[in-house]
């Protein structure tokens, strides 16, 4: 998510839902990467065979809604996110809030969780569940810390990881199985990687996360085999965090790596690809996480990300779905955010709840996401003696100019666009300013489908 945001949380009061977190206590043992090998491996057998005839090979598309609702919210909620063409909803669970004490669960919060997800599955939903924050009792944060925590409530102690990872694969188990099916994946913890550490704090963080993620797969697996599995939740695109959890062991208790790129989205997926070739990791990214915030021009800058235009936001949503619709390694992109909420205008729609331009250009695209995104354009101008290029292009990558003479390249430029997804680029007065062929194109498309002009 956005740096420094927290999503609004769930919980939920049902007997059957306490009953089955009761069983923490005495099962945290027995949900252990060690002690779950066979389990794990009848469960993913049966996993693959199962998850083969309940999902097609098409992009999966939805947006990220707030899951604390009541009856009515909810039911608003899911109307718009049908309405969007959406197939799956993303929501934010906390298990401090959901399991402030060990064993029991919170009542501040009603039945809004499973009200939720009931409404969602009723509906024809599917529901990406997150998962993060440590409760109180199972986190291992320093003791200074964690005597300001305060259990049901937020404080810094929950950024920290569980001291024994199996607690964190217990609660997650249980929740795979007071809800079945109507859960499409669950997304094991929020952007580890994070340097800011509001969501996993303390050191060795590819190893602590490592140990969560193979806490929770089996877990899940033993409660519910469709269930997917997301691991990674990250944000850095280098490859390093992902190379680090790779030494670490995570393959084989993933079904998909989820990745949250708002800003060079597709260059960035593609950087991650490589490094799960070089792996032998054939699991799908999914994108759980992307988007722009329509603060331009009362703001510069939102939550780490430049402000655009509300016209801008709907063509690069029609833009990047149309892109990722013809990418075959990413298997999901869920949009950041149906409602602007708390200082976040990334929504599309409005605090208000008004239709913002991106609501109709997200239902059009969702429904009929196959379409070519915007060309890319070039045009070349004199300017001070010097040739200028500039234009556009669709959003989320790197850009490339060359520029020949006589047949043979005299000039590479590689740039990014601007928030708007313009560009201009002053060649250098030594290539001088006749007898030139220029083309500009997206650095991970062929040059032919780019633009060229002659100078």
């Amino acid at each position: 998510m956005p740096r420094q945001h927290k999503l609004q949380v769930t919980a939920t009061r049902s007997r059957t839902w306490a009953l089955l977190l009761g069983c923490i206590a005495v099962a945290c043992a027995a949900v252990g990467p060690a002690a779950t090998a066979g389990a794990h491996a009848v469960a993913a057998k049966h996993h693959a065979k199962k998850l083969k005839s309940k999902r097609d090979e098409s992009l999966l598309l939805g947006v990220n809604v707030p899951g604390g609702a009541s009856e009515a919210e909810a039911q608003a909620t899911i109307s718009e996110a049908k309405a969007l063409h959406a197939k799956v909803v993303r929501i934010e669970l906390r298990w401090a809030v959901l399991e402030p004490e060990q064993g029991q669960t919170s009542t501040s919060w009603g039945g809004e969780l499973e009200n939720f997800v009931n409404s969602a599955a009723a509906s024809g939903l599917r529901v990406i569940a997150l998962v993060q924050s440590t409760p109180c009792w199972a986190s291992s944060a320093p003791a200074a810390i964690e005597s300001a925590c305060v259990p049901g409530g937020e404080s810094q102690a929950d950024a920290w990881p569980p001291s024994n990872p199996a607690t964190f694969g217990a609660f997650v188990g249980a929740l795979a199985h007071r809800f079945g099916n109507k859960l499409d994946a669950i997304e094991i913890w929020n952007e580890p990687d994070f340097a800011g550490e509001n969501y996993l704090a303390g050191p060795n963080k590819a190893e602590v996360y490592a140990g969560l993620l193979k806490a929770a797969y089996p877990a899940i697996k033993s409660a519910d085999p469709e269930i997917a599995v997301l691991g990674g939740a990250f944000v850095g695109s280098n490859g390093v965090f992902l190379s680090d959890l790779y030494a670490d062991g995570i393959q084989g208790y993933y079904d998909a790596l989820a990745v949250h790129f708002y800003s060079d989205t597709l260059a960035s997926l593609r950087a991650i690809h490589k490094v799960q070739t070089r792996y032998h990791d054939t699991k799908p990214l999914w994108l759980t996480e992307v988007g722009w915030p329509t603060c331009w021009p009362k703001e510069q800058v939102q939550k780490e990300q430049s402000c655009v235009t509300a016209k801008v936001q709907a063509k690069n949503i029609v833009n990047l779905t149309r892109t990722l619709a013809h990418t075959p390694y990413v298997g999901a992109e869920v949009l950041y955010k149906l409602t602007d909420s708390g200082g976040e205008d990334f929504g599309v729609l409005t605090a208000a709840g008004a239709h913002k331009p991106s609501f109709a250009a997200m239902a059009g695209v969702f429904a009929s996401p196959f379409g070519n995104p915007a060309p890319v354009t070039l045009r070349v101008r004199h300017r001070d003696g010097k040739l200028v290029a500039s234009g556009s292009a669709p959003v989320g990558d790197f850009m490339k100019l060359e520029v020949s003479k006589h047949h043979k390249r005299e000039y590479l430029a590689v740039f990014g666009l601007s928030r708007f997804n313009t560009y201009s680029v002053t060649l250098p007065s030594q290539l001088g300013t006749s007898g030139l062929r220029l083309r500009v194109y997206q650095e991970g498309m062929s040059p032919l489908t780019g633009a060229s002009a002659r100078a």
